[in-house]
């Protein structure tokens, strides 16, 4: 038998792959948020305000650069010794390094040591979530029936707009604080609450098996000695190709859910509550959006509903920020709601279309070192060009052309990514061809 024993019900793999991301996603956010609004005058004090900004946002972006690191090392376990373990790993590194965070010193205790200490919690944080979406979408996808790929990886997807709901809700809780009070302990709570969530979470997950697919591989020793090498050395134009593709989003993202936050505040001028509160609700335009985008992506291919929401992710930068600027809560909320369909357009067929682009033996390698190359690219800088841009020509235009051409670097990507559909082989008898 290649089977495992009990095959998971649909609902404990959609609670496993939602609810493990949406704790990673929420750890990861809460430190986007902080970096926004504490970390520059709490680890940063010697700084002017916009530096001791770009020094908190660079701290994030160290998160980043540990993220395609991760997601080579646990992609290598990951396909060689399963899906299942190294996304117990990836939730204990993440959620420990968060609850760390909460209890750090800040400069004015511990001098210099306390932005070094950041940084290494940062890294840690960095290099558990690099090795998380790839495991959650292919625990999902591979135990997906092969006309619902897009349904299942979407189960995954979830979990990044409910990780920006959940950490902006744990701000939105602490904001009404004085501001004294707020930056004493305040913006500690919502690292702190991360352990509880860490703990239901490896509950969960360590109910999980295999797909069969991976552990037929298992038996036939047919496994990958070096999954990162073979990648490398079997498919690097689709490795280019798909980190490309998977810039957009992050892009789109990390420009509201980070940059918004320090610019709405500083520039526009809306207060911190209101402008997390705008943020918060355009989270369930990109739930639904996500729902929408999976089903049209099983019905249609996923690689066209990618690139139509790459086209609008190309295009939406200039309207979204002539909006913001504006000062109006409600064309505000409408340019954050647009952004949340052109995330969810782009997400929600991204599970099916990484999985189906690599082969088993280094899937977890591929869909996790192009994303977190992606999101590094998109993510990282986008923030830190974003504040560098406006303090050069105190314009959004500027912000907003960035956003714009590295967009277009992703419709490039996957305009160009060749994507074959094992999902249609896999339905054939064996021996057909």
């Amino acid at each position: 038998m290649t089977a495992p024993a009990t095959t998971p019900s649909r609902r404990s793999i959609f609670v496993a792959s939602f609810i493990g991301t949406s704790i990673e996603w929420y750890d990861y956010y809460i430190f986007g948020t902080a970096a926004a609004l504490v970390f520059g005058q709490l680890f940063y004090p010697d700084f002017s305000p916009a530096a001791g900004t770009l020094a908190a946002f660079a701290t994030f972006a160290v998160g980043f650069i540990a993220r395609p690191l991760g997601a080579a090392v646990i992609g290598h376990f990951g396909d060689r010794l399963g899906r299942k373990s190294m996304l117990v790993l990836t939730l204990l590194l993440t959620g420990g390094a968060t609850f760390l965070i909460g209890v750090l010193p800040t400069f004015e205790s511990i001098g210099l040591a306390a932005p070094l200490l950041l940084v290494i919690l940062r890294l840690a944080q960095g290099f558990g979530v690099g090795g998380e979406w790839g495991g959650a979408v292919l625990i999902a996808t591979e135990h997906a029936p092969p006309t619902r790929r897009a349904i299942y990886g979407s189960f995954a997807q979830f979990g990044v707009p409910v990780g920006v709901l959940t950490s902006n809700i744990a701000f939105l809780a602490v904001s009404p604080l004085a501001d004294e009070d707020f930056m004493a302990w305040g913006w500690r709570l919502p690292f702190l609450a991360s352990i509880v969530l860490v703990v239901v979470g490896i509950i969960v997950r360590r109910r999980l098996q295999d797909a069969p697919e991976f552990q037929r591989l298992k038996q036939e020793r047919s496994l990958a000695k070096v999954p990162v090498a073979d990648l490398f050395r079997t498919e690097p134009l689709k490795v280019v190709l798909a980190s490309l593709a998977a810039i957009g989003p992050p892009a789109i993202g990390y420009s509201v859910i980070v940059y918004m936050l320090t610019y709405g505040t500083q520039v526009v001028g809306f207060p911190r509550p209101l402008l997390l509160t705008l943020i918060l609700l355009s989270t369930l335009v990109w739930i639904a959006t996500i729902v929408v985008s999976a089903v049209l992506a099983d019905r249609y291919g996923a690689k066209p509903i990618y690139v139509i929401g790459t086209i609008t992710a190309v295009v939406w930068p200039l309207p979204m920020f002539a909006l913001v600027d504006t000062g109006n809560a409600g064309l505000a909320f409408i340019a954050f709601c647009v952004a949340a369909i052109v995330q969810g357009l782009i997400v929600g067929a991204q599970g099916r279309l990484f999985t189906e682009i690599f082969d088993v033996r280094v899937r977890y390698s591929g869909a996790s070192i192009t994303y977190q190359i992606g999101g590094m690219i998109g993510g990282a800088v986008t923030p830190i060009a974003a504040t560098a841009l406006f303090a050069a020509y105190g314009s959004s235009t500027a912000v907003a052309l960035y956003l714009t051409g590295i967009c277009l670097l992703s419709l490039i990507g996957i305009l160009a990514l060749r994507v074959a559909h094992p999902a249609r082989s896999e339905a054939l008898p064996a021996g057909t061809d």
